[in-house]
């Protein structure tokens, strides 16, 4: 057990701190306010090697898992609407190396991305009005129609909606099979009967694109289904025996296997605050202190802040909530790098408290800074309403108490069966001998 990150990896991490510190934060307050999508830092995280194809297979060699939520977690740290938009296709190629058939993926995720100097969009549309984190309840249909695919309903709040070259959908085969009834399909940009609907004016992530997509009688390709035919009639036929899979839906598989991520990118937000937090209070800013000026208001008064001791007690708490998080998202984003079941409910335990606690720090430090703390010229201000957004999107924080909930029973009822297999194996030697002695 090895908790260090290795000179590589130290490396990677200045790299896109660097590139952060340099490239985003400048522009970060401009793209928030006009709500524009930063296509000049998309180009310049490509040539940065920080987006694109290479950028995904070099992401998908890491025996560690480690350079994905580094990654995540800097680029959150110049800006969390800017680095969504940086990596938000990455959702879209994940849903299509989920479901697709070698060939589809091959044909389709270089097209999440771009190649040279063209920069390409894909989007992940799952959530719909009615059912935004159960994907049980989606009602975005499929029909097939001889040699084409006909889409129909609407998904919102998809990242890159309505703006992407390529929209990966999750519809509804056969709605009396729930999700084992869905399948994912690839609808192109210009596509008849697609269309862009409302742009969202969001909070925070003002950066990134989100808007809902309308899917009106559209047509696709038969070949546009991902996994092919085949796969989805077995799937279809399994599922209307009652056979079990044994799996879980593609989207809740793609989500599982991203969530590490979405923790790592909620501490960026939290590491932000904390370290700018700590660099306006050590130039002398003047933070309030009620409790120690109540308690001795003349010992506190011509203190630096940072020697305040409410001020100390704060940081040291949030310095060992972003810690505690981040050992939770590691764990989960090596496990999932190699192969090793979540079934406890690692990568939504490690979504869920890395998302409550950039909410919750983020909120925190701004009480220490004070009503500065407030106002459009103080970027705690901006952080606090980044953050909100991460007990949120890809399954709120219920959802995910939900999920590791019933994993976690899961996984007890296992092992209670797993104790009995046992004992019943060890008490067989001994049954055995005494029936025979009885017989004698």
């Amino acid at each position: 057990m090895d908790f260090a990150l290795n000179d590589e990896q130290l490396e990677f991490r200045a790299k896109v701190r660097g590139f952060a510190a340099d490239v985003i934060r400048p522009v970060a307050a401009k793209h928030d306010a006009e709500e524009s999508t930063p296509y000049e830092v998309i180009k310049a995280a490509r040539e940065h090697g920080l987006h694109g194809i290479e950028y995904m297979r070099r992401m998908g060699s890491d025996p560690d898992g480690m350079f994905g939520i580094i990654a995540a977690e800097e680029l959150h740290w110049g800006c969390a609407g800017i680095a969504l938009a940086i990596s938000g296709s990455g959702l879209a190629a994940a849903g299509l190396a989920a479901s697709g058939t070698p060939e589809q993926i091959a044909r389709w995720v270089p097209e999440c991305f771009g190649a040279g100097d063209e920069i390409k969009l894909g989007a992940y549309a799952v959530t719909e009005p009615q059912a935004g984190s159960d994907v049980k309840s989606l009602r975005t249909t499929a029909r097939r129609d001889g040699d084409e695919w006909v889409l129909h309903g609407t998904k919102v709040f998809i990242t890159n909606g309505g703006i992407a070259d390529v929209h990966v959908v999750v519809a509804t085969v056969d709605p009396a099979l729930g999700h084992r009834g869905q399948a994912s399909f690839v609808v192109e940009k210009g596509t008849p009967g697609l269309r862009q609907g409302k742009k969202e004016s969001k909070i925070g992530i003002r950066a990134s694109h989100t808007a809902e997509i309308v899917l009106e009688d559209c047509r696709i390709p038969l070949e546009n289904l991902l996994g092919g035919m085949d796969k989805l009639e077995r799937k279809l036929d399994r599922a209307r025996s009652g056979e079990s899979s044994g799996r879980a839906s593609n989207a809740l598989a793609t989500f599982e296997l991203t969530r590490p991520i979405v923790g790592a990118s909620a501490l960026g937000i939290a590491q932000a605050a904390y370290e700018w937090t700590l660099g306006y209070l050590a130039n002398g800013a003047l933070a309030v202190d009620p409790l120690e000026v109540a308690l001795d208001e003349s010992s506190s008064a011509g203190r630096p802040p940072l020697e305040r001791q409410g001020n100390q007690q704060v940081l040291a708490q949030v310095a060992t909530e972003i810690e505690a998080a981040r050992l939770l998202v590691q764990r989960a984003a090596w496990m999932g790098r190699n192969g090793i079941p979540l079934t406890g409910g690692q990568g939504s335990m490690s979504k869920l408290k890395s998302g409550q606690v950039a909410v919750w720090a983020t909120r925190t430090l701004m009480d220490v800074v004070g009503p500065h703390a407030s106002t459009a010229e103080c970027p705690l201000e901006k952080w606090f309403r980044d953050a909100k957004i991460y007990e949120l999107f890809e399954g709120t924080a219920e959802i995910q108490r939900l999920v590791i909930s019933r994993m976690q029973v899961a996984e007890y009822a296992e092992r209670l069966l797993e104790a009995a297999a046992i004992a019943a194996e060890a008490a067989e030697p001994q049954l055995g001998g005494s029936v025979s002695a009885t017989a004698s």
